[in-house]
């Protein structure tokens, strides 16, 4: 799979709802050629370092788009509008957008995919009791702090940003969803040679610290 620098996109990439979703999408092609697009949707789990896991959407999502398949001409941006609903909330599924018709490359074939998640939250958000820290340690070896993230609620969450400081110096890692039931493990990078001595948690309603603990390999 290929992506080309701005050539094609997909805006916006992730979209954010409150119980049923209705929205649209779009799809841009900067390129000098036409290029056909197919949409595909799709069910996902995210495993304990982030990575998602695919599968045929769950049959219990109903889930309606103006469009399957198009062609989009050069230089002009298409929108996809789609409404979705579920028997219960929260869920979430991704429609990825299939690009062919470009230029091959050593003989290839060139196809590019890109996606756009969509969380449809529950109506009452995620609340600091729901949440549980697991071990969060500093690994002066490998110069990571390693934090882990319990959601034991029904609901699911966002984390805003993981945030580790220490005496005058700070880094962070982006936010992401923390799903209903799960765990989720994050590594910091830390390349101060002073150890870090907290972390912070930022979820939107409410934050977590913990002291850091050092551990030696």
């Amino acid at each position: 799979m290929v992506r080309p620098l701005h050539a094609q996109a997909i805006r916006p990439v992730i979209a954010e709802y409150n119980e049923k979703a209705r929205g649209r999408f779009d799809l841009v092609n900067d390129s000098l050629i036409p290029l056909n697009v197919v949409l595909e949707t799709k069910s996902f789990s995210v495993g304990e370092d982030g990575s998602p896991t695919f599968r045929p959407l769950d049959k219990s999502i109903h889930l309606k788009l103006s469009q399957m398949s198009f062609r989009i001409p050069p230089q002009q941006t298409y929108y996809v509008f789609y409404e979705a609903t579920a028997p219960h909330y929260p869920a979430w599924f991704v429609i990825y957008a299939s690009f062919s018709g470009l230029p091959q490359q050593s003989g290839l074939n060139v196809q590019v995919e890109l996606p756009h998640t969509v969380y449809m939250g529950q109506k009452v958000a995620l609340t600091r009791d729901e949440v549980q820290l697991g071990k969060a340690e500093y690994l002066p070896g490998l110069k990571q702090v390693q934090i882990e993230i319990k959601n034991i609620g029904d609901r699911l969450g966002r984390v805003s940003e993981v945030e580790v400081r220490g005496d005058r110096e700070k880094t962070a890692y982006s936010g992401f969803p923390l799903m209903p039931g799960s765990r989720r493990r994050v590594t910091v990078e830390w390349k101060s040679s002073v150890p870090p001595q907290r972390a912070i948690v930022q979820f939107k309603n409410f934050k977590i610290e913990t002291p850091l603990q050092e551990r030696r390999n």
